[in-house]
């Protein structure tokens, strides 16, 4: 209670600009949990998480602008509660005096690494054998083929304990292991547990996952992870030269249809004019498809965050979005 307090305390004297602090929160949660089957299987692990989030909204006396900072870690120790407070200040304020960008069929976008964590996470859920066996996957009949450039390289790595859904063992009990899904812009297999394994003779990648002990399990991602490059952020929009820097998407869930691809949300950003950062840039929507955001990356940075989610977050440059604003 104290460190949310304090939390938010730093956060009201950071900017004179935020005026208001609709969250300050600090928790933590360890969990044990067991698979015991009939066929001699017996596993168990433990886990841990800390995480503090601050969100602030600053205005300008006319409108108001949202942001939100976070910092997660495996222990307490490991939280940086000053870089949450200062990512909340700076996506709140950096929206103030925001303006509809013009429209546009062929648009370079940069995307913040949390908003390609999401779409990883959305891309992951059409890479699993279950979707795929009953044909409502949209790379169903890509295996073998590519479908992105030759650098990107798609892994689902539940042992990599810097991943926060990472697990020695998935919800059948077997070892969990890494998976390369895309392998120099190639699909190279898809997620299986046993039942989708045998429906399409191919071999078990120990990705079942359970929503609880009573549920049956089914293939999922729980640590994809999108091989970082060398290029920071600020560099990725120096490549784009002209184009948007995406640090908002709402109506993700809603606005993508993961059977066809079809891709279109609203959005929030700063204008990349020649390379540099410009103004920032609100109420407009990008649109596209998730086969074609995959093929058109043009590069990928190397500000990997770890997220408690199914993907690892990194900024990405793809080129050939539509913008619809002003």
């Amino acid at each position: 209670i104290a460190r949310a307090i304090e939390l938010e305390r730093a956060l009201r004297s950071a900017d004179a600009r935020i005026q208001q602090v609709p969250t300050c929160r600090y928790a933590d949660s360890m969990a044990i949990n067991a698979v015991v089957s009939s066929t001699g299987i017996s596993r168990a692990a433990k886990s841990t998480i800390a995480w503090v989030m601050a969100t602030a909204i600053a205005t300008d006396g006319t409108d108001s602008f949202e942001g939100y900072g976070l910092s997660v870690s495996r222990r307490f120790d490991g939280l940086d509660d000053a870089a949450a407070v200062a990512d909340a200040v700076d996506r709140a304020t950096r929206m103030i005096g925001a303006s509809k960008p013009p429209s546009s069929n062929n648009t370079a976008i940069v995307m913040d690494k949390r908003i390609t964590a999401s779409l990883l996470s959305i891309i992951g859920s059409t890479l699993d054998g279950e979707s795929v066996a009953k044909g409502r996957s949209l790379f169903g009949d890509s295996l073998g083929k590519s479908i992105a450039p030759d650098f990107v390289n798609l892994v689902e790595d539940p042992t990599n304990a810097a991943a926060f859904g990472a697990s020695s063992y998935d919800g059948e009990g077997l070892a969990t292991r890494r998976v390369q899904l895309i392998e120099d812009g190639v699909l190279m297999q898809y997620l299986h547990d046993s039942y989708s394994a045998r429906r399409l003779g191919a071999t078990p990648t120990a990705s079942a996952q359970r929503g609880g002990f009573a549920g049956a399990p089914h293939p999922g991602a729980r640590a994809l992870f999108l091989t970082p490059g060398s290029a920071s952020q600020a560099q990725l929009c120096e490549q784009a030269g002209d184009g948007v820097l995406i640090l908002t998407i709402t109506g993700l869930h809603s606005g993508v249809n993961a059977v066809s691809g079809d891709f279109s949300v609203g959005a929030e950003g700063i204008v990349i004019k020649n390379g540099q950062l410009g103004g920032p840039v609100r109420e407009f929507t990008i649109g596209s498809t998730l086969q074609s955001l995959l093929s058109s990356i043009r590069a990928v940075g190397n500000d990997v965050e770890y997220m408690p989610s199914a993907a690892a977050g990194v900024s990405t440059l793809i080129d050939g979005v539509t913008i619809s604003g002003a």
